[in-house]
């Protein structure tokens, strides 16, 4: 009988094999194009040569237009070598299925664009208007904000980045402001020992406001942060480890802190369509002489009524003798960093786009991705931004609907 049972385990490997269907990969390969930054003095762009190595290594196909890493000090060659095509002309990086910018593009670039592309860049709001918008749903692209992506847990990555860029390099621009080689005050920014240190206020507890306190008190800086929810200063005092003064925004206190300020950095956000701004003229002409205001939102209409939109050309003028900065793409000035920050996001995401079958199975399978859609298919899908404008509205769901 055990013979008989052994006799039979030993001809199983006779009999038929069950064997594993081979299933289709949903892979598609990424078309992809880099065009050079026009914005003046934008000197980001969104892809290092080793986030292009690592697509094309992937099997897809990346376009760059000459000279566009020039600003963030990489060359043409970097990008060949890496594996990317140098495009000579405009009109041809336009010619990619997705592309990749900084800036918005312009209404003559948007003539390059057609029907079925994918944009990835800025929005900026504070600086489109309504016929910018109709341009863009009339080419029927999609078109997908940097600053509206979600990560899996509802943050923003790129606005984070960027944020966390401004604020480390805004301190510095304040110290810039306050020397002596550029007509300042001719103050350190922090303080030594028998100096009583630099007074410095902050408007908003996110992002930017966390870096630039960070940066401040490591240079021994006297620092305030004002902001109107009180969650966000607990969490910002909890994430700097240290007791530090915090405030509503109430009227009396802050124009008090204000008064005695050597740098007041503007770093609120509009919500829900209301404006940032929270400092009067009033407030401005009552403080010191030669004070240096830096304000971080001013891409959003600013915090100060004083705030007129700069550029890294011409940073600053005066308004009652305090100095202002009020230069929207503060990134932009560390534009190596920045890049690769915007690369370190990209170049995942771009796989994981490709992994999901390309730009619209990604955008129905990912929420997160689909909430930075603003223009899909001949239909503005923001309502925010068609409540601002005025416009149509359409919401991605309705989309969704019809692909089941």
């Amino acid at each position: 009988m055990k013979k008989g049972i052994s006799e039979l385990a030993q001809s199983h490997a006779l009999y038929p094999q069950e064997q594993l269907m081979q299933i289709k990969r949903s892979n598609k390969d990424l078309f992809i194009g880099i065009p050079r930054e026009i914005e003046e003095y934008e000197s980001r762009i969104m892809l290092t040569p080793e986030g292009v190595q690592l697509l094309v290594n992937n099997g897809h196909e990346v376009w760059v237009e000459s000279k566009a890493g020039e600003t963030a000090k990489y060359s043409d060659r970097d990008f060949s070598e890496a594996g990317a095509k140098i495009v000579y002309s405009t009109s041809e990086v336009y010619k990619a299925d997705i592309i990749l910018k900084v800036m918005p593009p312009t209404l003559s670039e948007l003539e390059y664009m057609s029907a079925g592309q994918t944009l990835f860049s800025a929005l900026q709001l504070a600086k489109v208007s309504a016929e910018y918008m109709k341009s863009v749903v009339q080419k029927r692209v999609t078109g997908i904000a940097l600053e509206f992506i979600e990560d899996k847990v509802g943050g923003k990555p790129i606005v984070r980045a960027m944020s966390e860029i401004s604020g480390s390099t805004v301190m510095l621009i304040a110290a810039e402001y306050l020397s002596s080689a550029n007509e300042g005050k001719g103050m350190i920014l922090g303080g030594i020992t028998g100096v009583p240190p630099t007074k410095v206020v902050i408007l908003g507890a996110g992002t930017v406001a966390e870096y630039a306190a960070r940066t401040a008190m490591g240079l021994g800086a006297e620092v305030k942060i004002f902001d109107n929810h009180i969650y966000k200063l607990r969490r910002l005092k909890q994430n700097l480890g240290a007791h530090i003064y915090t405030s509503t925004l109430d009227t009396y206190t802050l124009s008090h802190a204000l008064s005695e300020a050597d740098v007041v950095i503007g770093a609120l956000r509009a919500e829900e369509d209301r404006s940032s701004c929270v400092v009067t003229e009033e407030m401005v002409a009552n403080m010191k002489s030669d004070s240096v205001i830096v304000d971080v939102s001013i891409d959003q209409g600013g915090c100060f009524e004083t705030s007129e939109l700069t550029t890294l050309k011409k940073p600053t003028y005066k308004v009652h003798g305090v100095i202002h900065y009020c230069v929207p793409n503060i990134a932009s000035r560390v534009a190596r960093t920045a890049t690769t920050a915007l690369s370190n996001i990209f170049t995942p995401m771009l796989l994981q786009i490709a992994n999901y079958g390309g730009i619209d199975d990604s955008i129905f399978a990912k929420e997160w991705l689909m909430k930075g859609v603003y223009s899909y298919k001949g239909s503005l899908t923001n309502q925010s931004i068609a409540k601002r404008f005025e416009l149509k509205y359409k919401d991605m769901k309705l989309f969704l609907i019809s692909r089941l």
